[in-house]
């Protein structure tokens, strides 16, 4: 059978170089898949969750110690056992400190084996505005690595639900002294709601949580500005996906009651 054209150009640098591209994106693909399937992942990220929306510190602390034992060299490894530190720090005031810097640290190995994960970087932009928020940090320069952190998040996932949220999470906690916005935050967190819904409604896959938390700050972005009733719709939204969240339930409670 005669050469063609297109043979010739596949034989090339350039047809090289697609296929190349092919098979690279093919990897990612599988791997994207593999994360998809994991009950593993799953199942932790479930518990790690209960225990936060229980308010379970003692549960939390010893998912972690199990979690250390964890020999795995996933990137998911590292990003779980961060954000098993982030909730054990939103959970416990006295090892606040601590626990961020845990998170961090963690999330700085994880990123060195997969530098553009977007879930990887909002996370870590969120234990730092933790260690900010809890003056652990002090100087405004310090926000700067929150800020970047988010903003590249953004540019690599610009839909991905949980940088919406962090990104949201984090202008609403910040003073404007360090980059805060509860303007912005209104709006934020309303964009990330919709990618939640919208995450909710495709495949299972992880990291997949988030949506009660975006629905709590919803509510208590609308109660900042006097909107009650949105907001009590906001949190009737978040006992849905998570009855036993106690933070919600606190909030519901008081708008309830008066």
């Amino acid at each position: 059978m005669p050469t063609t054209a297109a043979d010739l150009e596949l034989q090339g640098p350039r047809g090289q170089w697609r296929q190349g591209t092919v098979l690279a994106l093919a990897c990612l693909l599988m791997i994207a898949l593999a994360r998809a399937a994991s009950p593993e992942w799953r199942d932790l990220e479930s518990r790690i969750q209960y225990g936060y929306y229980t308010e379970d510190a003692p549960s939390l602390r010893n998912l972690a110690q199990a979690l250390a034992a964890d020999e795995s060299h996933d990137p998911l490894r590292g990003y779980y056992g961060a954000l098993l530190d982030w909730r054990r720090a939103q959970l416990t005031p006295a090892g606040t400190a601590s626990l961020a810097h845990q998170c961090v640290s963690e999330l700085d190995a994880a990123l060195e084996k997969e530098a553009n994960s977007a879930e990887a970087l909002a996370l870590r932009a969120a234990c730092n505005a933790q260690l900010l928020e809890d003056g652990g940090l002090h100087l405004p320069l310090s926000s700067h690595g929150v800020h970047r952190d988010l903003s590249r998040a953004r540019d690599l996932a610009p839909h991905n639900p949980r940088v919406l949220l962090l990104s949201a999470l984090s202008d609403y906690q910040l003073p404007s002294s360090l980059g805060g916005n509860k303007e912005r935050a209104l709006s934020g967190v309303r964009e990330a709601v919709v990618a939640f819904d919208a995450e909710r409604h495709g495949t299972e896959h992880v990291p997949g949580w988030g949506a009660a938390e975006a629905y709590l700050l919803l509510a208590r972005c609308l109660l900042d500005h006097h909107d009650t009733l949105g907001a009590r719709e906001a949190l009737e939204h978040a006992l849905l996906i998570a009855p036993e969240f106690a933070q919600a339930r606190r909030l519901m409670t008081k708008i309830t009651t008066g």
